[in-house]
This record gives structure tokens, sequence and C-alpha cells, in this order.
């Protein structure tokens, strides 16, 4: 009956605006007015169903249909989640294989700079380190000292001591 009323309204607008244009856009204009706020009535009055307020009006069936509609809007609300989650928790899996790659390349690195420490330590002992630092000019010669469970040190020694005769100062220039 409602469709059958709105063709009538239309038709009947329909010839009216065929004699007076202005007359009959106004019309049709204050029609879709009350239509956008019979439309925003209801989706109101849902929306305030949806949230359990002004039940008092509605039957069985109705309220069965709306459980209905809020149980499949949770289980559509809680696959997403799970996605979202799942998605998230593979890209942390991603960055935390990266960060494991990148921590074994750096314990490669740490060992083999420890190695070359060790390497070096064992030139040092065996003299040779010690003959390039009598050589040199400096009074001053260094050394490595490295434990296992430590972190790499590196020490400066004071110069051997020499006679009274032995020192000289430098000359500049």
């Amino acid at each position: 009956i409602k469709s059958v009323i709105d063709r009538y309204g239309r038709a009947k607008e329909e010839q009216q605006f065929a004699t007076n244009p202005n007359s009959a856009e106004l019309k049709f204009w204050q029609r879709e007015a009350a239509s956008l706020r019979q439309q925003l009535h209801n989706l109101q009055e849902n929306h305030r169903q949806l949230m359990g307020q002004d039940l008092s009006g509605l039957g069985v069936k109705e309220l069965q249909t709306l459980e209905n509609q809020l149980e499949m809007s949770t289980r559509c609300i809680r696959t997403k989640k799970d996605q979202l989650m799942i998605d998230e928790i593979h890209e942390l899996s991603q960055k935390g294989s990266f960060i494991h790659q990148e921590n074994m390349e750096l314990h490669k690195k740490v060992n083999l700079i420890r190695q070359e420490n060790a390497d070096l330590y064992k030139l040092y002992e065996t003299g040779a380190a010690s003959e390039v630092n009598r050589d040199s000019t400096t009074p001053y010669n260094f050394a490595v000292i490295e434990n296992a469970n430590d972190p790499v040190r590196l020490e400066l020694n004071p110069p051997h001591q020499q006679n009274d005769t032995e020192q000289t100062t430098p000359k500049l220039g």
C-alpha cells in the first residue's frame, strides 16, 4: 500500500512539475527532506535497540532477530580482531628472527675479534711485540688484557725504568 501511495505522489508531482516547475521542485525537496528525516529516526531507533535501550516495544521474534544480529556482529568483530592479532604475531615473529640473525652475526664478529686479539697477544708474548716496542721512540707500550668472560680492555703501560743517566729529554727542533 505504501509503495502505491508513493507512486501516486510521484505521479501527481510530475504532473504539477509540468504545469509549475518551481513549486514542484520545492515539493520534491520537501518530500526528500521528510524521507531523510524518517530514515534518520529509524537509524537512531535501530542504534538504541542494538545498544540494549528502548526494547520495551519489541516482541519475542523481534528480540530474537536483534539477538541474532548482535551475535553475527560479535562474530565478525572477533574474526577481524583475531586476524589482526595473527598478522601482528607474524610480523613480530619475523622481526624476532631478523634480530636473532643479526645477533648471531654480531657474535661471529665478536668471536673473530677475540681470536685476532688472542693471536696478537700470543705474538706479544713471544717477544716480537716487545722488540717492536723497544725500538719504538715512544716511551710507552700497549698491552691487550683479555679474559674470556670479560670484555676486551686496552691498557697503557708505563715505560720501563731506565737509569737516570740514560734518560734524556727529547730535543725539539
